[in-house]
Parts: C-alpha cells; structure tokens; sequence
C-alpha cells in the first residue's frame, strides 16, 4: 500500500469512479482516492482498484459492473471512506446499500419523457389518419 494510505499525510480517503476509455467510449474504474480536495482523478492519483463500471451497453443491452465487496466493506468500514454519489447509485443496484433516492428520481424521469414521447407519437399518427 502506498505511502498516502497513511491517515496523517491526507484527509478521509474516498470512494469514486475514475475515467477511463476514449471520448465517445467512457469507462470508469471504481478506485480509492486519498482525498477529495487533491484534485484531478486519474492513474497516478489512486491507492486501489476496486472494480469497473461500463455504462454503455453491450449486443444483450446490459452495463457491466464488477465489484470486489470485500475491499469495499473494508474501506467503507474500517477505513471510513466517503463515497461518491454514482459510486452510492452503482452498490445501491448492486444490494451493498440501499437504493439510492437519485435512481429513484432518475427513473421516474426517464419513465415521464418515454410517456410522453410515446403520447406524441400516438397522437400525431391519429391525427395523420383523419387527414
């Protein structure tokens, strides 16, 4: 373990996502950081890896994640590591914690906008018929 793991040289450790992949290709490491306040998240900057995360879905229209739960719990429990909110969101879905109020939020959203592109479409094809 590196030498910022150590409690007096940084602040709480933390828990998020790290971008990795091309501009229109994201994918995210799950890391710890050493602190929230140092700024930039990239290789150079994290303790440990604790899982992926791809958000775009693959041929079975599924977004992979993969996780390693026992070092989570132990930097969540005897590290007392903060956790960044899409990082909540990831091990809320996964069963780790509970769900997290912004997918709830996040897909009401998604569930009015397809309803009402749905609506739109219904309407404007009866109103193309009486024409």
């Amino acid at each position: 373990m590196r030498k910022l793991a150590i409690p007096k040289y940084f602040g709480r450790p933390s828990i998020g996502l790290a971008l990795f992949g091309c501009a229109n290709r994201p994918f995210y490491h799950v890391c710890v950081f050493p602190d929230r306040a140092l700024g930039r998240r990239y290789e150079g900057n994290i303790i440990e890896q604790l899982g992926t995360f791809d958000p775009l879905p693959n041929s079975r229209n599924e977004k992979l994640v993969s996780l390693n739960f026992g070092r989570l719990k132990y930097w969540i429990g005897e590290r007392d590591a903060h956790i960044s909110v899409p990082v909540l969101e990831l091990l809320g879905l996964s069963g780790l914690f509970p769900i997290h109020p912004k997918t709830f939020v996040r897909a009401r959203h998604n569930r009015e906008s397809t309803s009402v592109t749905s609506e739109s479409r219904t309407t404007g094809s009866l109103e193309e018929e009486k024409v």
